[in-house]
């Protein structure tokens, strides 16, 4: 929410049902983020317990020119979630989940991700699109566009949304849906807070399956590695398709990731497998809440490295098709595994435009765009995070110039 003029430090807080909190150690959690990048303090944090203490909080800020910010996980890269010597609000203290209906459930913003599939698959049902980390709240991911493995056949989570309650930046608390408020609704999503805070969400939720059969194709060659990320993808065979490139010993590994949702572990594999040009393969049955939850692991082993808390000076991008090949081209020829850094990978795979209907996710003009996102953990070495800004920098303008679009 908004920021003008120079606050009084001397006003009072107004009373609130949940806690406002001042001590250095909420003062510094609001201050840091995913990215590491930018640290701006707030005057305080609110951690609410109805959505009337935000409306009480954002009318106090507004007519002293205070910023107010909502914040999940504060896994956004810019520093979009702090609000420099203004008030922080801790969704995640909203966070209920209601009652599971068959085709939709209705949370607070702050639910995780992880918590709605906790609650939504002992019925057999689950919100059809994850991103790939799943200990993200609602309303963030909302607020970006949020996209994973099944955006190919569902779109963003964006576009799994059916209704939501939104606080608008007059301090007012709005329903919005395609049928109502429709204009607001298609600001919102995607809108990075810039037209409101999200209250709550109606998610849609599709049939859940007990298993998921993955796929991981090794490729050598780039070229190829992209042409059969395509033909899978055209093909629609596959509930779920990603990409992502590691270091090895000889430079540099290309990995397909397919995935079939099925009732057991005997699934089909599907016949395209037998077309794929890489006969460098591995075949997993997993239950499919383990697959959704596939990073924990990652996740542990950062956060025992320390990796976890460093900074991520990561690039995400939207590219035309057209321009992907030789985008890759000019991202691995002068990649070296020090410029990820510990944990880092380049995530890349297309999907269908079309799939994709929330308007204000503004994605290349061409019927098939690549999301490219070179996840970079940079160490405690600030020469090395502005070489890596650096080559942000670089490639960013490069990929503009082709007609891509910025993601995160």
């Amino acid at each position: 929410m908004g920021a003008c003029a120079a606050p009084e430090p001397n006003d009072a807080w107004p009373a609130v049902g949940g806690s406002l909190d001042e001590d250095e150690h909420s003062l510094d959690w609001a201050a840091t983020d995913w990215g590491g990048l930018l640290h701006r303090r707030p005057r305080a944090v609110l951690r609410p317990n109805a959505t009337s203490d935000i409306a009480r909080l954002a009318s106090f800020c507004r007519e002293r020119g205070l910023t107010l910010r909502p914040r999940g996980q504060g896994h956004s890269l810019q520093g979009r979630a702090q609000a420099h010597d203004g008030v922080v609000v801790d969704m995640r203290a909203t966070a209920a989940i209601g009652e599971i209906h068959s085709d939709r459930v209705e949370v607070e913003a702050g639910a995780l991700w992880s918590d709605v599939l906790a609650a939504t698959l002992p019925h057999g049902l689950a919100p059809p699109v994850f991103t790939d980390y799943i200990e993200l709240t609602v309303g963030g991911t909302l607020s970006v566009g949020g996209i994973g493995g099944a955006t190919h056949r569902h779109g963003m989570q964006t576009d799994n949304v059916l209704a939501m309650q939104v606080m608008t930046h007059d301090g007012e608390t709005r329903p919005c849906s395609p049928e109502r408020n429709a204009a607001l609704f298609d600001a919102v999503r995607a809108g990075y807070g810039r037209h409101g805070t999200i209250l709550r969400a109606t998610l849609r939720l599709t049939e859940a399956f007990e298993h998921t059969r993955v796929h991981t194709v090794r490729y050598q060659d780039r070229s190829v590695f992209l042409q059969d990320q395509r033909m899978l993808v055209a093909s629609g065979a596959f509930d779920h398709v990603q990409g992502h490139v590691l270091p090895d010993e000889d430079g540099w590994s290309f990995f397909l990731v397919a995935a079939q949702y099925g009732t057991s572990a005997s699934s089909s594999p599907g016949p395209l497998l037998d077309s794929l040009r890489s006969d460098n393969r591995e075949v997993d049955d997993l239950p499919h809440g383990e697959f959704l939850h596939r990073l924990r692991p990652q996740e542990q082993f950062l956060r025992a490295t320390g990796a976890w808390h460093r900074a991520h000076p990561w690039l995400d991008l939207f590219l035309p098709d057209s321009a992907a090949d030789g985008f890759l081209d000019e991202v691995m020829d002068g990649l070296r595994p020090d410029d990820l850094g510990e944990g880092g990978l380049v995530l890349l795979y297309p999907f269908p435009t079309r799939v994709v209907r929330t308007p204000a996710l503004m994605l290349p003009r061409e019927p098939t765009t690549y999301l490219v996102s070179l996840l970079r953990t940079a160490p405690a070495d600030g020469a090395a995070i502005q070489h890596m800004l650096d080559e942000n920098a670089r490639l960013r303008s490069i990929a503009l110039e082709r007609g891509a679009t910025l993601y995160l």
